[in-house]
């Protein structure tokens, strides 16, 4: 057999070492990404750097702790302390009713096109918010809302027994038009991931149903539930519009204190401005990280 494999000067000339070759080669594998990196520092990385460094600066730029010493007002306080009952509220009520929705249509018996078509309007309502959800919500509960309408047909009027849908249960009911919806779309892969063999397991060593879903099932999934439960935390309390269109300034929640001084300086100090925003960005920032926290935990057993 001849032999035809180059060698010599001729061959070193036309055979390039693997490792040469990588050298050589520009990194185009992050060309697709640096759209998203861009996007990232610009409209986000950098302006949260901007706002935390103004929340340690006055006026003159010098460096201070005032700005954040004047947050324990008695206005910016009540703001704080009501964007947290109602984001505390809106997520505790819109997981355990997002929960029992997807344990149903996963785990529950029903037809194949009842999990499609609630994991689709999930995905579609979760997203449904603003101007248009603050209208829906008063054409539905406002005083001359459709459903107000009916039941005082009825005899029954919800205003005249305290409700009101530009109050805190108004707000926390509208949210939860996105947060039970948000709540279905994240658990359902949790449910899942749920192993037949499990329960097979349980059933063959004598577990009742009950005992089953409360040492197997619940231990498994909380830690998911958990971290779902501070994501629709935070989902809440950075929500602006939905609120500002429902009840303007009648409601005084830390984003509408914020809007309103972005908007016109009310606070009389631009920099207070940013310490405000810093206290959003500290609540929300620990919020994803202990999110983070739980579903790593919940992927260990899910896999």
């Amino acid at each position: 057999m001849t032999d035809i494999s180059l060698s010599g000067p001729a061959a070193a000339g036309k055979i390039v070492p693997p490792a040469q070759a990588r050298a050589m080669r520009l990194p185009t594998q992050w060309l697709g990404v640096a759209p998203f990196i861009i996007f990232a520092l610009m409209f986000l990385i950098l302006p949260t750097l901007y706002l935390i460094l103004g929340a340690f600066q006055n006026s003159d730029g010098a460096v201070t702790l005032e700005n954040i010493i004047e947050l324990a007002q008695p206005s910016i306080v009540a703001a704080y302390l009501i964007s947290i009952k109602v984001s505390v509220a809106s997520a505790l009520l819109g997981a355990f009713i997002g929960l029992a929705i997807a344990i149903a249509i996963v785990r529950g018996g029903l037809p194949n096109w009842t999990r499609s078509a609630t994991l689709t309007f999930s995905g579609v309502a979760s997203q449904f918010a603003g101007v248009p959800l603050a209208f829906a919500f008063l054409a539905t509960l406002g005083r001359l809302g459709l459903v107000t309408v009916f039941l005082r047909a009825l005899g029954f009027d919800p205003y005249q027994h305290g409700f009101n849908v530009l109050s805190f249960w108004g707000l926390t009911l509208t949210y939860l038009y996105f947060q039970i919806p948000l709540m279905v779309v994240i658990i359902t892969p949790a449910i899942d991931g749920l192993k037949k063999e499990w329960g097979e397991a349980a059933a063959t060593l004598g577990a009742t149903q009950w005992q089953y879903w409360r040492m197997v099932v619940i231990p498994v999934i909380w830690p998911s539930f958990l971290g779902t439960v501070i994501l629709l935390f935070a989902n809440a309390f950075g929500a602006i519009a939905t609120a500002y269109a429902l009840t303007g300034s009648s409601l005084n929640i830390v984003p509408i204190l914020l809007y309103a001084q972005i908007r016109g300086d009310v606070l009389h100090n631009p920099h207070l401005g940013y310490a405000i925003a810093f206290g959003m960005i500290f609540i929300t920032g620990l919020a994803n990280v202990f999110y983070i926290w739980f579903r790593t935990r919940s992927e260990r057993w899910l896999k």
